[in-house]
């Protein structure tokens, strides 16, 4: 699943492709949306919020979408032949006279008022790459629900948005706790110091490639990250094998003595 880093890139590749251009090409492949037309509008701005795409056009209008665990938004020059997948798959086609973005897989796309903007993104928490971002209040939401599994409330943009599963994985790691671990349970000066870690880490991730997620600050393949994808391998601290479980889809990563607590 997309997260933070990789919508924030998504964001600045759209917005420095489609920004104070006029849209010549307008194709919304949802049958909601199917008949809009878009075509002889500039494009504002493309703003990422949490894991939400907001791509504002003139008269008021906000193109909506949210890639959830296998969408894109790739950036073509005239000419260029399109490639993220057969034709079936795209839901989203926005053209310029010298750049198509074309989206792929999008399983929320939707045209919205921008003054309305608030209705599908104001419940998210501080965004950990965006200009209201604070730490402070990031713990205190993290610590509002105390008897919830770490891994779980940060999870849960309600609390801060743009953490997926790979940065649940390896916060839990560098809080040397489980991702079971109630939140309560840790001393409440780390959980702002787990907070700014995260918009540490997703700020030193935006300009790497999809893909290739650093944590570690070690640039040798297979040690970039502390635990995410390396079941039963060493643990790059200590040696343990790290171990991995599977809830609702979503693999969880943990070395059982660097991060001591409750386990599945």
């Amino acid at each position: 699943m997309p997260e933070g880093d990789s919508i924030r890139r998504a964001a600045t590749r759209l917005h420095t492709a489609l920004a104070g251009r006029e849209l010549t090409r307008s194709d919304l492949r949802v049958p909601r949306f199917a008949t809009a037309d878009l075509t002889g509008r500039l494009t504002l701005d493309v703003t990422p919020r949490g894991k939400h795409l907001l791509h504002r056009v003139e008269g008021g209008l906000t193109l909506h979408s949210h890639l959830r665990m296998d969408g894109a938004w790739h950036v073509f020059a005239v000419g260029q032949r399109w490639r993220g997948g057969p034709d079936h798959e795209i839901r989203a086609v926005l053209g310029t006279a010298d750049r198509t973005a074309v989206g792929y897989r999008l399983p929320v796309l939707e045209l919205i008022r921008t003054a309305e903007e608030d209705r599908i993104v104001g419940h998210l928490g501080p965004d950990v790459l965006g200009p209201d971002w604070d730490p402070d209040r990031a713990a205190a939401n993290l610590l509002a629900a105390p008897e919830r599994p770490l891994g779980e409330a940060l999870l849960d943009q309600r609390n801060l948005a743009g953490i997926g599963n790979v940065y649940k994985s390896e916060l839990c790691f560098l809080a040397q706790v489980t991702p079971w671990t109630p939140v309560g349970e840790l001393p409440e000066a780390k959980l702002p110091r787990l907070a700014a870690a995260a918009h540490r880490l997703l700020s030193a991730n935006i300009g790497d490639r999809p893909g290739h997620r650093n944590t570690t600050g070690i640039h040798r393949p297979g040690q970039e990250l502390f635990v995410y994808g390396r079941a039963d391998r060493p643990c790059l601290r200590c040696g343990t094998h790290v171990r991995k479980a599977s809830e609702d889809d979503r693999p969880t990563y943990w070395c059982p003595h660097c991060q001591p607590g409750p386990t599945p």
